[in-house]
């Protein structure tokens, strides 16, 4: 079966379980699965139910389809994501996606938990993601490409669609959000970076940094549809003195952060 065709028979499958067409999906990243309760929910389909879907294999990252509203806009929700650190190819980390745009989805909103390389950032900080750098070893557009899914050279002038940020940065206002903006690196993983590498990344254009994200945003781009990236800054490699970060930190701080995200993202997709 060609990947085309998984993709297709994928969506078959997932269109007989949904009684709505999708618009809008939401990718949560780490410790954000909180953002789950801003879904009315209609149904919960595992991964492990999926024809050809990976598995996450991430703590943090539940591992399953919700599709439901909020407000009028008919959303899908995708609790925990795949990383190309896991193993998976850049084809599998981004299968989803493709998926999504054959579910009818237009718009998709990722969300991730990232490392502040900006010294004016704290912990708990909301960035409003205006561009990226890939530094992953592999391009998810790499390989044949297929003129159903998408153009061979894709232009990325502008991932992250301007209209969505600037509705992001009018409801921070009327809500009082402190939200940052800034630049996210994605690297490979599934180390966090050296305090030498922290540096170099704030030399080179980064704001924060992260270990997903890019490979997603690219092939949602390749499927024509809007982006709109947020960033919880859940540690700091900004100072002389090294700090020792695990994932369970991150998880704590990503989770701290989530119900102020969370308000953020429901009142974006009621504007859209």
């Amino acid at each position: 079966m060609s990947f085309y065709d998984k993709i297709q028979a994928t969506a078959t499958y997932i269109k007989t379980k949904i009684q709505h067409q999708p618009g809008v999906a939401i990718i949560l990243g780490s410790g954000l699965s909180g953002l789950a309760d801003l879904i009315s929910k209609e149904i919960e389909i595992p991964y492990s139910e999926i024809p050809n879907f990976p598995l996450s294999t991430v703590e943090g990252h539940d591992g399953k389809l919700v599709f439901g509203t909020i407000g009028n806009q008919q959303v899908m929700l995708m609790a925990g994501r795949f990383h190309y650190y896991e193993g998976y190819s850049m084809q599998e980390v981004t299968f989803p996606i493709r998926v999504m745009k054959a579910l009818g989805v237009h718009t998709v909103i990722v969300s991730n938990a990232a490392g502040g390389t900006n010294p004016t950032f704290a912990i708990g900080d909301l960035m409003i993601i205006n561009d990226h750098i890939n530094l992953f070893p592999e391009h998810p557009l790499r390989g044949p490409n297929d003129p159903r899914m998408g153009v061979r050279f894709l232009d990325m002038s502008s991932p992250y669609d301007t209209d969505l940020i600037t509705k992001a940065r009018e409801i921070a206002a009327e809500s009082n959000i402190k939200l940052r903006e800034g630049v996210y690196v994605g690297l490979q993983g599934p180390t966090f970076e050296t305090p030498a590498e922290y540096r170099w990344l704030h030399t080179i254009g980064g704001d924060a940094v992260g270990m997903s994200t890019v490979p997603e945003v690219i092939v949602a781009r390749h499927c024509e549809m809007k982006v709109f990236a947020i960033s919880v800054i859940t540690d700091l490699g900004v100072t002389d003195t090294p700090v020792t970060i695990s994932h369970q930190e991150v998880l704590e701080a990503a989770n701290a952060a989530a119900p102020v995200m969370a308000g953020l993202v429901e009142k974006l997709v009621k504007k859209m």
